[in-house]
């Protein structure tokens, strides 16, 4: 509109915020790890839009974690950026240092980041080098995080933490194995700290099939018609943008789950429906 202001656009884009989506998280802290891109982006910004305020994790990706803190900010809240590299317990310390002290509580903290070994593209191009960090990111730092940010959470007398699984568990993965077994330890890590921080702090996976991510884009085998293959082979008939899902993992934390710990909460589109 010609003669309005940044503030104006602003103004607007907080209001539209507000009235799309439910404020599920108002007076809350939200922290998110891996929210410069992709998922955890998205995560990040749904939850300022539901009232949240957010602390913006980032290991390399920091003009990334940026704009998702500017995006936050347009939706009228508040973000704090910590970058940490979370296959280092110290460096999960200091996260979880600065996670509570940025807006003085922690509510809710959302363990987003994985390696999927993206650039393999077959079994026989595993390597040593790759399973060692993929179990590294995907397993130890889960569960460092899990166990540092749950702790304090039962300190500090509630919580809840949600750990991004995938379904890859269902079907295995003969692309990456290394990929499937990390997701399955996963799981490990969610009951077994389910079951230690009852009742206090609630801890569960939610578990995404494919999502059109930019990196899941860029890929090669998505590009040469595995992308048609999935989409023919779910039942919804479409891959998800990580919009569409980063308010369903986020349910986890709200006061309609409040009586779910330890579980496995699958959005896939029906692709690895399995029976009862």
């Amino acid at each position: 509109m010609p003669g309005q202001t940044n503030t104006d656009q602003t103004n607007t884009d907080q209001t539209d915020a507000q009235a799309r989506f439910p404020r599920r998280f108002t007076g809350q802290t939200v922290l998110v790890t891996g929210a410069g891109t992709g998922f955890g982006a998205e995560i990040a910004v749904r939850a300022a839009q539901e009232g949240a305020r957010v602390v913006v994790h980032y290991n390399r990706s920091r003009a990334g974690a940026g704009q998702t803190a500017k995006r936050i900010e347009q939706a009228g809240s508040q973000a704090a950026l910590v970058q940490a590299d979370i296959t280092s317990w110290d460096e999960i310390r200091a996260l979880a240092d600065a996670a509570f002290s940025a807006f003085g509580r922690l509510d809710v903290a959302v363990n987003n980041v994985g390696d999927v070994a993206r650039d393999q593209m077959s079994w026989r191009d595993i390597t040593e080098e790759s399973i060692d960090h993929v179990l590294a990111v995907d397993i130890k730092g889960t569960l460092l995080c899990t166990q540092e940010f749950g702790s304090r959470m039962v300190d500090a007398g509630g919580g809840c933490i949600i750990n991004i699984g995938s379904t890859v568990i269902v079907r295995g993965s003969a692309r990456a194995p290394q990929y499937a077994a990390a997701k399955y330890g996963i799981l490990g890590i969610t009951k077994s700290y389910a079951a230690a921080f009852a009742p206090t702090v609630r801890v569960n996976t939610f578990a995404p099939g494919f999502i059109e991510t930019q990196s899941t884009l860029n890929r090669k085998d998505w590009k040469s018609g595995r992308a048609e293959t999935l989409r023919s082979l779910t039942p919804l008939g479409r891959i998800p943008k990580p919009a569409e899902v980063a308010g369903t993992a986020l349910f986890l934390a709200t006061a309609d789950a409040s009586h779910m710990t330890g579980v496995y909460m699958v959005a896939d589109g029906g692709f690895n429906m399995v029976g009862a």
